[in-house]
């Protein structure tokens, strides 16, 4: 396939998830989602073609991947107003790196990584400082809330996929809200596989209004991905993770 057909193929299929949003929000109120097309395991080059499409939104879910890739796009000028959202589970030795590029983290779920985050901020100013380039912008913070019904308190889920118990917003909020070079965004989950996404969903919403009674610039909800985003919407999220519907099978993974 030549670059033209791919990014043929990427219109195609970003006009119908746009299409799949548009329908869903239209049944609900307020403002569409934003879309995250989430770009893992693809190449640099779909990336690129995604940004001449106006996608403004990545996310990507391993460090190494990300970085490489936002190394490799910071000379197109298609990409120069990419916003690159970390949403995968982050080691706490990967902050430094992530921190480099990433617009946003989707995915803190423990005190251990707010606090490697912002102590990875500090390092990341000063290191701008030295080569005489600009500060940036404070590190957009999501919690990553685990929706699982655990039975025991830190246990993983199920799932795997990470994520905070809902007793433990509280605490993570105030961490992240005290932490230097750290913005509370909001909220982030992922569906439990084989349950309702709907009932899901509408529970992680009951805790994002839980959390803006003390925090009420916290109204990020980051929720649904290609087989889920109608439940999303209806439930009122605000920003979509979409990948597969829009670039097409996972490519395997050498």
């Amino acid at each position: 396939m030549t670059d033209a057909e791919r990014k043929d193929q990427l219109a195609a299929n970003l006009a119908r998830v746009r299409e799949r949003i548009a329908a869903a929000a239209a049944r609900r109120s307020g403002p569409a989602p934003e879309l995250i097309v989430v770009t893992k395991f693809f190449p640099s080059s779909d990336v690129a073609a995604l940004a001449e499409l106006e996608v403004r939104d990545v996310g990507e879910n391993r460090d190494q991947e990300a970085a490489a890739k936002a190394a490799e796009l910071e000379a197109v000028p298609a990409a120069a107003g990419l916003r690159w959202h970390f949403i995968g589970q982050l080691q706490t030795n990967k902050a430094k790196s992530v921190v480099r590029y990433a617009y946003a983290v989707h995915s803190v779920d423990r005190l251990s990584l707010v606090k490697s985050l912002s102590k990875a901020m500090a390092a990341e100013q000063v290191r701008r400082a030295e080569q005489g380039g600009q500060p940036r912008k404070d590190l957009l913070v999501l919690l990553q809330v685990d929706l699982e019904n655990r039975t025991v308190q830190g246990d993983a889920g199920s799932s795997g996929r990470g994520g905070a118990c809902p007793e433990e917003i509280g605490a993570l909020a105030a961490a992240v809200s005290e932490a230097d070079g750290l913005e509370l965004g909001g909220l982030m989950a992922v569906a439990p596989l084989g349950a309702d996404p709907a009932e899901a969903f509408s529970r992680l919403m009951q805790y994002s209004a839980e959390l803006r009674r003390t925090h009420p610039a916290a109204a990020m909800v980051s929720a649904g991905m290609s087989q889920d985003l109608e439940a999303a919407v209806a439930a009122g999220a605000t920003h979509l993770r979409v990948g597969s519907d829009v670039l097409g099978p996972r490519p395997p993974v050498m």
